[in-house]
């Protein structure tokens, strides 16, 4: 049998160091490896939660149909775009995340293609712009046909889903009875 001989002069509390840093050393190696699978996974996220094909389609919610993206989540104008541009940029377009597209945007079911248009961000990105308004999403949209946007008033303007027309979908307040009507108007660009 094999005996194994050691070096004397730091006895076994050296032998306990050096194990320990080897253990810290490859806690650490794991940790920084543990993270940057993170990263870049969040980052996939993060660019597919904006990224789509194009599509828009129609989807029937509690505001009547209203525009959806290729998910089903519901599509928002921001009433301060003007002239097919966006206002929403930097931490504006995190909680409302802009429709992206590679190529020309599609109609799907219920879509005016007529309507279905692009403009050019900032990034030099394409928006996806439906009766040239300019499409978002909204963070806290979790499932498809939510509409926890509809009427938030932030980043300086409110915001408001989109008919199949191109038109804000204004939700009118509860009346005595109990029952909720949804409109939409008939101005281009609310408020009128």
């Amino acid at each position: 049998m094999q005996t194994m001989r050691y070096r004397t002069s730091g006895g076994e509390g050296e032998r306990v160091r050096r194990g320990a840093i080897s253990r810290v050393a490859g806690m650490v190696a794991l940790t920084v490896a543990l993270g940057m699978i993170g990263f870049l996974v969040a980052g996939s996220v993060a660019s597919s939660a904006t990224q789509s094909n194009g599509t828009v389609s129609l989807r029937k919610t509690n505001l009547g149909l209203i525009l959806v993206n290729a998910r089903g989540h519901t599509l928002y104008l921001f009433a301060k775009d003007r002239n097919a541009k966006s206002s929403c940029n930097g931490s504006c377009a995190r909680f409302w995340p802009p429709l992206l597209s590679r190529a020309k945007p599609t109609a799907g079911t219920g879509v005016n293609q007529s309507l279905l248009g692009g403009m050019r961000r900032s990034n030099g990105r394409l928006q996806v712009t439906y009766n040239k308004h300019p499409l978002h999403t909204y963070a806290l949209d979790k499932q498809a046909g939510q509409t926890k946007g509809e009427g938030n008033s932030l980043f300086g303007a409110r915001w408001w889903a989109v008919s199949g027309k191109g038109r804000a979908v204004v939700k009118v307040p509860s009346t005595n009875n109990g029952t909720t009507t949804t409109t939409t108007t008939t101005c281009a660009y609310p408020p009128c």
